[in-house]
């Protein structure tokens, strides 16, 4: 699929008989940051149980889209929309947008001195529940919930008394927001580059982790930039995204080209109307 100008191109439509609606249809999305527009025209649709991945160069406005979606303050939208489950995700404040099932796994998760793993996560997970209208977990649920996900992602029990990220290797915080993931069941999870400073081990750990949240409900958005999360995550569609825009969508075979061949053949066909940098 290749830009026509400027056109892009978007997943085909999920949901149109209308008895479940398009998990997230972003359309038009420019977003600036302290003056400079990073995203120029974004468009994007993900149905449910789908998973999207997303690559580009660095710059491309792949963090500032993860980042728009989880509504951080720092962004500002200048035009465009974003519906999520039929409402409009940018009115939501950042704590609502949580409670109704969406997550964000960190490209660089904080550490939180003092404040244990196992009462953030329990604080964060009763939240939700309660915004399901189920049942507060008590103290022995939840030690038997975390205990099956901490036992898929080859986490020791130990993890839970510790500090919220604080000394954690980059592996054991890329594995903690996957078990945060798996507690709090999202409905819709964009991953920002969780596969970064990753050894194949741990790698191999959390795409296993991912892939076994896959539920035909649950939509994912992966951001990276390697093939080999995407070997063992693979997706229903790939999107390259580039200047702030989407300018090549396709399938597994889009992952082996860029990886063959990097970004520059798709560049030089954008057109020449393109701005300079993202």
């Amino acid at each position: 699929m290749s830009v026509d100008n400027w056109k892009t191109p978007t997943s085909p439509s999920v949901g149109s008989s209308g008895k479940e609606p398009i998990m997230l249809s972003i359309r038009n999305l420019h977003v600036s940051v302290e003056g400079d527009e990073i995203l120029r025209g974004l468009n994007l649709e993900v149905g449910p149980g789908q998973v999207h991945a997303i690559m580009g160069p660095n710059g491309s406005g792949k963090s500032t889209l993860a980042n728009v979606i989880a509504g951080h303050g720092d962004y500002l939208v200048t035009g465009g929309s974003i519906t999520y489950l039929g409402r409009n995700l940018l009115e939501m404040p950042v704590e609502e947008r949580a409670r109704e099932g969406v997550f964000l796994s960190f490209q660089y998760p904080v550490e939180i001195p003092g404040l244990s793993t196992a009462q953030f996560m329990r604080s964060a997970l009763n939240s939700v529940l309660q915004a399901r209208g189920e049942a507060p977990v008590d103290a022995f649920d939840f030690m038997e919930r975390a205990g099956r996900h901490l036992d898929l992602l080859e986490m020791d029990r130990s993890f839970l008394s510790r500090s919220l990220n604080e000394g954690f290797s980059g592996g054991e915080k890329k594995r903690n927001e996957v078990f945060q993931m798996a507690m709090l069941e999202p409905k819709l999870a964009v991953l920002d580059e969780t596969d970064s400073g990753l050894d194949i081990d741990s790698l191999r750990i959390v795409a296993r982790g991912v892939q076994a949240l896959r539920t035909p409900r649950r939509s994912m958005i992966v951001i990276t930039h390697y093939q080999r999360l995407l070997d063992h995550l693979v997706p229903d569609f790939t999107h390259v995204l580039a200047h702030g825009r989407i300018i090549r969508s396709g399938g597994r075979e889009l992952v082996r080209q860029v990886e063959e061949r990097g970004y520059g053949w798709l560049l030089e066909e954008l057109p020449a109307s393109a701005p300079a940098g993202a």
